[in-house]
């Protein structure tokens, strides 16, 4: 079957992998009503195109934390995907350098931060949560920046794991054979390693439930990697990122697999766009699937966008190719609605050239 669009890469996903594993990697929180309105809440965003400008060139590329990016459209951190492929985080990481954008690789990976940067060059950052036990942070930031990471995506929307029905029922476990490789190697002091899901529910049991804003401060002090801070979706919290130093926002609802309910983070963005008033850079997580979509994130003042079930879905489907065709798709889509948009580089794209359904809710009909 020719692919023609992301969503496809989810439906062979679905075919191929074990049932508990595409689980794990699809499903929400609780009645996963977040989890649809992530992508629902795109299409009550409607474009006001404008027309006789010259798109005979377009320039679709910018910088990140002053990282030069050929796109956008950046890999959000996903756990464990050798469930998805063998060569899991491997494939994940060539593919993202062969765009020419940004990988995030989630400290729960089943291949290391070595290993990520043993396949050649590229721009990785380096997804953290924070540990009860803080020599474990300090020796995996610390690893990271040893590895040529280039930023700490701190994520702060998980002191405890949301209710995933799906594992629930599943009994979700790390499939025999894998591990969470950044965690080999560590001091973690006694724990059970004589299977290889002890890990994976050691760590996942050890998340500080304690963490608070003052722990960016700390982070600061045992890194000079620039901090962002993932998981903030209201104006209140992007105000205090601002003064605590953040190096930039992602907003994101942890693929709707935390609190259900939240708004979607394309409905979170302007707020949060606006509470920071440009002091630093704003991204969006959640639900991207479409060029359209990407276009739509920018034009309410994202400075990017991050993928993350697309990855997984093309990884498991494909391989590292499918990873490359995923992203060149979400490319190729993008710069067609800046050209059907009248928009030759990103910073022509602007808020006049969408509308929303709070902006002009006639246009839409009347939701229950």
């Amino acid at each position: 079957m020719e692919i023609t669009n992301v969503m496809e890469y989810e439906k062979i996903a679905k075919e191929k992998l074990p049932k508990m594993v595409y689980d794990y990697y699809a499903s929400g929180a609780e009645d996963q009503w977040t989890l649809q309105e992530n992508r629902n809440a795109f299409s009550r965003i409607l474009f006001r195109p404008r027309i006789l400008i010259d798109v005979s060139k377009i320039d679709v590329s910018t910088t990140v934390l002053g990282f030069n990016i050929s796109m956008p459209i950046m890999v959000a951190p996903t756990a464990m995907q050798k469930m998805a492929h063998p060569d899991g985080e491997l494939a994940t990481a060539r593919a993202t350098s062969a765009a020419g954008t940004i990988m995030t690789l989630s400290s729960w990976a089943t291949c290391s931060v070595e290993e990520v940067a043993s396949t050649g060059p590229g721009i990785r950052f380096f997804q953290l949560y924070v540990y009860k036990d803080r020599n474990v942070v300090r020796q995996l930031v610390k690893r990271a920046e040893e590895a040529g990471f280039k930023a700490i995506a701190l994520t702060v929307d998980t002191p405890r794991l949301g209710r995933r029905e799906s594992d629930i029922k599943n009994r979700f476990a790390l499939p025999r054979g894998l591990t969470l490789k950044n965690f080999e190697g560590l001091d973690l002091g006694k724990i059970d390693k004589t299977n290889d899901s002890g890990l994976a529910s050691y760590v996942a049991g050890q998340v500080d439930q304690s963490l608070s804003w003052k722990d960016i401060k700390w982070l600061q002090s045992i890194t000079s990697l620039p901090i962002l801070v993932k998981g903030v979706i209201t104006a209140e919290d992007a105000r205090i990122a601002v003064e605590y130093g953040a190096a930039g926002i992602i907003v994101s609802n942890h693929g709707a697999r935390q609190l259900d309910y939240v708004p979607a983070t394309i409905m979170a963005l302007e707020e949060v766009v606006k509470a920071v008033e440009g002091r630093l850079p704003v991204f969006l997580d959640g639900g991207v699937r479409r060029g359209t979509d990407v276009f739509k994130a920018l034009a309410l003042g994202a400075s990017g966008v991050f993928v993350g079930r697309p990855s997984l879905f093309s990884l498991a489907a494909d391989g590292e190719a499918g990873v490359r065709k995923m992203l060149q798709m979400l490319r190729d889509e993008f710069e067609l609605t800046m050209a059907l948009s009248g928009c030759r580089s990103l910073r022509e794209i602007s808020r006049n050239h969408i509308k929303t359904d709070w902006d002009f809710p006639h246009y839409f009909p009347a939701k229950l």
